[in-house]
């Protein structure tokens, strides 16, 4: 298996591995919305001067808000994935608890600053050996869900000790009782957060960080004087103040899930679960069954450590909805 080919996304990629599938591609390899959020006309000056800082703590303002918390809890960043390559040089836990399966850089970038990482399916059986504690809510891929008040127990049981419990919520906007980022601050809890997800404009590239005062004071050094482009904030700003159009979106990806759910289950796939963003399957020969849509012009995501799973974002209408559908069938 090609590591260009591991993650999703990497539509440039595929059409060079598969010249001759059918056109134009349908792109089901992620967890981002394909219904993004329809963005403004923006003041033309945006990209014509260097990012203000009243830009700045207006979408650091908007987005708390929007989530529950205090602004001040937070710094912004050109995406999630900045950050958590930056988190190894900001704190420095020596026994690291990741869960598994999860989003694969968490343990990927521990173990490369040198740390012990310990991958589990029940990092909480494991908390009091832990220094840190690396969980995905909403977990990405197979959609497990953590509920808040056992959470907060972790975060104070390693918090006693000086440890930390990282919770990536990228798909919280899906779940948002589930959040913690309303606690951000309280010592030994990290909340990491992802704007492209949910709002469909990855390539925007804008998450933040709640953290206590000394992290965030740390990460906004790492990061410079203009983490954040200009458009990002101005985009980021008008898609967290838009709270109607959040609540209609919610329900939009339900149905979608819903009509994704209908065609998988149809064609036999076990065990469908995930969030109203991606469906995470079980399948004999998953590979083969990537490689079969793959020739079809259809891209899912795989996993280099399951033969039997895959994972499904949700077609962006009726034509992508029958090209799925003809691709997993059996004459296919």
């Amino acid at each position: 298996m090609k590591d260009d080919l591991l993650h999703g996304g990497s539509l440039d990629r595929m059409r060079e591995a598969f010249p001759y599938a059918p056109k134009p591609w349908v792109d089901l390899s992620t967890g981002i919305n394909p219904w993004p959020y329809p963005v403004s006309p923006f003041p033309s000056d945006t990209l014509q001067h260097l990012p203000t800082q009243t830009a700045y703590h207006h979408c650091q303002s908007v987005m708390a808000n929007a989530i529950g918390a205090s602004s001040d809890t937070l710094v912004l960043a050109p995406g999630s994935e900045l950050l958590i390559r930056l988190l190894p040089r900001i704190i420095s836990p020596r026994r690291v608890v990741v869960l598994q399966p999860s989003y694969g850089d968490h343990a990927q970038v521990w173990r490369a600053a040198g740390r012990e990482v310990i991958e589990t399916h029940d990092p909480m059986s494991l908390a009091n050996t832990a220094d840190a504690v690396v969980l995905c809510n909403p977990n990405n891929p197979d959609g497990r869900l953590f509920d808040p008040s056992e959470l907060k127990a972790l975060r104070r049981e390693l918090a006693k000790r000086g440890g930390w419990l990282i919770v990536d919520e990228a798909y919280a906007e899906l779940t948002p009782d589930l959040s913690l980022a309303q606690y951000g601050g309280e010592p030994g809890l990290i909340v990491l957060r992802s704007f492209g997800k949910f709002f469909g404009l990855a390539g925007l590239r804008l998450g933040a960080m709640f953290a206590p005062d000394k992290i965030l004071a740390e990460m906004t050094n790492l990061l410079g004087v203009w983490p954040v482009s200009g458009l990002a904030l101005e985009v980021g700003a008008q898609a967290y103040a838009d709270h109607a159009w959040q609540a209609d979106m919610r329900n939009r990806l339900e149905e979608g899930r819903k009509r994704l759910d209908l065609i998988l289950r149809e064609v036999g796939f076990r065990h469908v679960q995930g969030t109203n963003l991606f469906r995470f399957v079980s399948c004999e020969d998953a590979h083969g069954v990537w490689q079969q849509l793959a020739k079809a012009g259809i891209y899912v995501r795989r996993f280099p450590w399951s033969e039997e799973h895959l994972r499904f974002g949700l077609p962006a209408d009726e034509a992508a909805e029958a090209r799925l559908r003809a691709a997993l069938s059996p004459s296919a």
